[in-house]
């Protein structure tokens, strides 16, 4: 991980999901914050904390472990990058520290919707779990299923899982859920987008109803209201901030190009000496593949992330970003929420995303904890539609910004055609066919050949003869059948094998001594 910026043991330091710092301008505001210190929680998890730099938890933090502590089901809706990782993380440790674990039985499940967010979470607990004789596992996609079989075995009291891997693990029989008393939903809103909603409740049905249960989402459609009231009992509701809301501390600009044109702009902005670092994201895995690959050959220190790469992959690729390996990472939206990746000065939308909440999240990636961040979007004109879907969600338009020797241009009246990106995909005919307007003019003849159109276009089909009844085809078949003296056998035309036409011939079986009667039967040739 990146070290943070700021001094952690500097006063006034808050937690945030990125592990950042965030040092307060006034002193009076400090003062009035809350302590770690006033959270009640133990001597060995308050010195973890205190040997983080950790001074001031964040709002969702501050208002969500009391609540966890006394038992009570949570509804937290928090932005990205508000720190309720540690919100959920630091009150399990606490509850969980009195007792031990069974084998094959988790005391606590927390569910993500992908790997990355559930080792960043596996992070959490390592961190502040320290001082305390608790394990862990993880159940994810990419890793070996007998290692993660064999740790659940020697029980665990904290399972970090993923939908689909747990739900196999469980069919196979390598798992019990009955003793598990304590489930976090985590990123409830992404579980929706992703389609995770019938594993998830297909997850909850396997856990005893006596459980607590903490329910984190960036936004409240209603579609997650529903989820909620089906999941949680009497939850306590914690809203730090509005979904829509962008931080203020986040620089935002857009640029509009023509599409062609979008990759020599991008290339622009990343050679300023103000990136130090940047995450790009783009609406298609295919995409990320053949932007990183033209950064690369443009002398670019980039690499790929999306979903279709191995897990080995795309943990080393996480982990050379963070280590400051690489300078730029080219993603999909599998990294738009919950990645780990402290001081990110950039956040560069090659696509405008199609979601506007996405927005929201991506660029949520910088300007964390007290930072300054900046979030600059490329477009075309032709999506228009989408950057007011963005504006209208978070309350205010996004400013141009200037590039040096770029013109912008304005907005297209017509939108982007379906299916395509602007790169030949999903365009019109006319526009991919450019000679094919032109050939009525050519030819002064048209009307006089396209006279016999019409009457070919009007010629009907040549009516098919009706099947007959069922029980007609049955009797026909039964005269026709194999018949001698070369006469013709329905279904193999005129070339009938010749032992087909073989006539039949009848046989006497010889009667036994105690049977009088004479068998005669067909033998079929």
């Amino acid at each position: 991980m990146v070290p943070p910026d700021t001094d952690a043991g500097s006063p006034g330091g808050a937690l945030s999901a990125s592990g950042a710092v965030d040092t307060p301008d006034e002193p009076a505001e400090a003062a009035a914050q809350p302590l770690f210190s006033d959270l009640g929680l133990s001597e060995p998890i308050q010195r973890a904390i205190d040997e983080a730099g950790y001074i001031h938890p964040t709002p969702i933090q501050a208002q969500a472990i009391p609540y966890v502590l006394m038992g009570r089901d949570v509804l937290g809706v928090a932005q990205t990058g508000t720190g309720k990782t540690a919100g959920f993380t630091l009150p399990m440790l606490e509850i969980l520290s009195g007792s031990r674990a069974r084998a094959r039985m988790p005391r606590s499940l927390i569910l993500e919707p992908t790997r990355e967010l559930a080792l960043q979470v596996a992070e959490n607990f390592v961190k502040y779990g320290k001082y305390l004789k608790l394990n862990h596992a993880l159940l994810i996609g990419g890793e070996s299923m007998a290692e993660q079989k064999d740790v659940l075995n020697r029980g665990v009291d904290v399972l970090i899982a993923t939908p689909g891997r747990l739900i196999d693990l469980f069919e196979r029989g390598g798992l019990l859920l009955t003793q598990t008393r304590l489930l976090v939903i985590d990123e409830a809103d992404r579980m929706l987008d992703m389609g995770f909603i019938p594993d998830i409740e297909k997850i909850v049905g396997m856990l005893s109803p006596l459980r607590q249960t903490l329910f984190f989402s960036a936004t409240m459609a209603p579609e997650i209201r529903r989820l909620a009231d089906m999941f949680l009992q009497n939850p306590k509701e914690i809203t730090v901030s509005r979904p829509s809301s962008v931080a203020t501390t986040i620089e935002a600009g857009l640029v509009v190009v023509d599409e062609d044109d979008k990759r020599r702009v991008l290339r622009q902005m990343l050679r300023d000496d103000a990136v130090q670092n940047a995450i790009i994201f783009c609406n298609r895995k295919r995409d990320v593949d053949v932007l990183c690959k033209s950064l690369v050959k443009h002398g670019f220190s980039a690499g790929a992330l999306h979903g279709d790469l191995p897990q080995s992959v795309r943990f080393s690729t996480l982990e050379r970003f963070k280590a400051g390996d690489l300078k730029f990472l080219v993603c999909s939206d599998v990294a738009a929420r919950g990645i780990d990746i402290g001081g990110l000065s950039h956040v560069f939308n090659f696509d405008l995303p199609f979601h506007a909440e996405d927005y929201v999240h991506r660029i949520g990636r910088t300007g964390r904890a007290g930072r300054t961040g900046h979030a600059y979007s490329l477009a075309s004109p032709h999506d228009r539609g989408l950057a007011e879907a963005i504006e209208k969600l978070i309350g205010h338009p996004i400013p141009r910004l200037a590039v040096e020797g770029v013109t912008q241009l304005d907005w297209s009246e017509e939108a982007r055609p379906r299916g395509g990106k602007g790169r030949g995909r999903g365009r019109e005919k006319d526009d991919r066919r450019g000679p094919k307007p032109a050939r009525p003019a050519a030819a002064p003849a048209a009307p006089a050949e396209a006279s016999p159109a019409p009457e070919t276009a009007a010629a009907p089909p040549p009516a098919r003869k009706p099947a007959p009844p069922r029980h007609h085809r049955e009797r026909e078949l039964d005269d026709t059948t194999v018949q001698a003296n070369g006469n013709p056998v329905t279904g193999f035309g005129t070339e009938v094998p010749a032992f087909m036409l073989l006539p039949r011939r009848q046989f006497t079986i010889t009667p036994s001594a105690d049977d009088e009667s004479t068998h005669t039967a067909d033998e079929p040739a």
